[in-house]
C-alpha cells in the first residue's frame, strides 16, 4: 500500500512495510509475546492489501464553503483526505458520490461532521451524523437515499431517521458452503470480510471430538450458525436484544436447528450453571448439555478473572481475540489447568500493528 497517497500521516495506516515485512513482523512479536506457553507452530492468514474493510468511518470536515472526508492524523486532528484504499470497492465508488451530494446542498451540509459506511454482499448503507435537528431536512434525506440508491441512517442528538433498510444481508462463504445472515447497523461485525470467513473455517476444521457447544458473546451468530453444523447442540448467550433478535433470523435463513439462545450477560449464565434459577431458563434444562467446547470472543479488554476461571471447567477452550496484551493475560492463568494445541494470527487490518488471534486449548488429562 505504499501508493497511499496519505501513509505515513494518517493515523490509521500506522506498519509502512511492504506486506511480507508486516507479517513477519506480527509473527514474531506473537512468538515473543507467547513463546513461554506455545512452542508450536504460528499459522498466518492474510489479507488482500486494499479493499479489505466492509465498515469504515470518516470526519466530515468545513472549510470555507467546502467540505473534505477527514481521518485522525499523526501529527493533526483533521487529516482532508480524498481516498482511502482500505475500502470495500462499494464505498470507495460511494464516497465521492456521497461528498458532492452533501456539498451541493446548504441544507445537507449544514453541520454534518461524520459518516460511516457498511458494505455487505447484497446491500450498502450510509450513516450520516449531525449537530442539528435532523428532522428539518427529512425530505432532503430521503431524496439524498434515493439519488444515490443507497440504505440511509441520518442521526442527531437523540434523534435518528432510517430511509430505506437498517438491516443489512450479508453471504460468506465457509469451506464450501454459503451462510446467510442478517444484522443491524449497530451490530458489532468483523470487519475484513474474507479473513472473518477464514477464522470461521479454520475453527471448523480444528474441532476435535465434538458433542455440545456453549458460546459466549455470540452476537447475531457470526460463529455460532456455522459451528452448529459440527456439533449436536449449542447453547450460546448475548445481552442485546437485536443481537439475539437477528441471531434467531439467521437460525431460519441456513436451517440451524439445534440452537438455544439465552439473553443474559456472563454474569447472570455463570450463576444459571452454578444453581442459579432463572425465569429465561425456565424452558431450558442445563444438565440436557454435554458441553465438550467453549467458545469465547471477547472485546479488547479481554475476560475477566470470573470468566476465564468458569471457562476453565471445560474441556476444550476455543479463544477468539482481537488484543494480544489481554490474551496473555488471560492465557497465562488459562493455562495453569490447560494446554495451548492450536495457534492461528488472522491479519484483520493490513498495515496496522493489530492482530487478532485464535487459540484452541485442551485440558490436561
Amino acid at each position: 500500500m505504499g501508493f497511499c497517497k496519505h501513509l505515513g500521516e494518517c493515523g490509521s495506516c500506522t506498519l509502512n512495510l511492504p506486506y511480507y515485512e508486516q507479517i513477519s513482523y506480527k509473527k514474531e512479536f506473537i512468538k515473543e509475546l507467547f513463546g513461554q506457553i506455545y512452542s508450536g507452530d504460528f499459522e498466518f492468514f492474510g489479507s488482500s492489501k486494499t479493499g479489505y474493510r466492509i465498515r469504515a468511518e470518516f470526519g466530515l470536515y468545513h472549510e470555507k464553503n467546502d467540505l473534505f472526508y477527514t481521518m485522525n492524523g499523526t501529527k493533526q486532528r483533521h487529516l482532508k483526505i480524498d481516498e482511502c484504499l482500505k475500502v470495500d470497492s462499494k464505498i470507495a465508488n460511494l464516497m465521492p458520490h456521497l461528498l458532492n451530494e452533501l456539498k451541493n446542498s446548504d441544507k445537507l451540509k449544514f453541520k454534518v461532521f461524520g459518516a460511516e459506511f457498511i458494505a455487505t454482499k447484497n446491500d450498502i448503507l450510509v450513516i450520516l451524523l449531525y449537530h442539528r435537528n435532523i428532522l428539518e431536512i427529512q425530505n432532503e434525506l430521503l431524496n439524498l437515499s434515493q439519488n444515490l440508491g443507497v440504505n440511509l441512517i441520518a442521526r442527531s442528538r437523540g434523534k435518528k431517521l432510517v430511509f430505506g433498510s437498517e438491516n443489512l444481508n450479508e453471504s460468506l462463504l465457509i469451506n464450501g458452503r454459503e451462510f446467510k445472515y442478517t444484522f443491524e447497523s449497530g451490530a458489532f461485525i468483523q470487519p475484513n470480510k474474507s479473513v472473518n470467513e477464514q477464522m470461521i473455517s479454520w475453527v471448523l476444521k480444528n474441532i476435535d471430538r465434538p458433542k455440545d457447544l456453549l458460546e459466549m458473546y455470540c452476537g447475531y451468530g457470526n460463529f455460532t450458525i456455522p459451528l452448529s453444523f459440527k456439533f449436536r447442540a449449542v447453547l450460546a448467550n448475548e445481552i442485546s436484544k437485536n443481537a439475539i433478535k437477528n441471531a434467531l433470523k439467521n437460525c431460519e435463513l441456513n436451517g440451524a436447528l439445534n440452537i438455544e439462545f439465552l439473553r443474559m450477560d456472563s454474569d447472570d449464565l455463570m450463576s444459571a450453571f452454578n444453581g442459579v434459577s432463572f425465569n429465561r431458563l425456565k424452558d431450558i434444562n442445563l444438565n440436557d448439555f454435554d458441553i465438550s467446547h467453549i467458545l469465547v470472543d471477547p472485546p479488547r479488554a479481554g475476560l475477566s478473572k470470573e470468566v476465564v476461571r468458569f471457562i476453565k471447567n471445560y474441556e476444550n477452550i476455543i479463544y477468539v481475540s482481537c488484543n494480544p496484551l489481554t490474551l496473555k493475560e488471560n492465557l497465562d492463568e488459562i493455562c495453569k489447568t490447560h494446554k495451548v494445541v492450536k495457534f492461528a494470527l488472522f491479519d484483520q487490518f493490513p498495515h496496522t500493528k493489530h492482530v487478532e488471534s485464535i487459540v484452541i486449548l485442551k485440558k490436561y488429562k
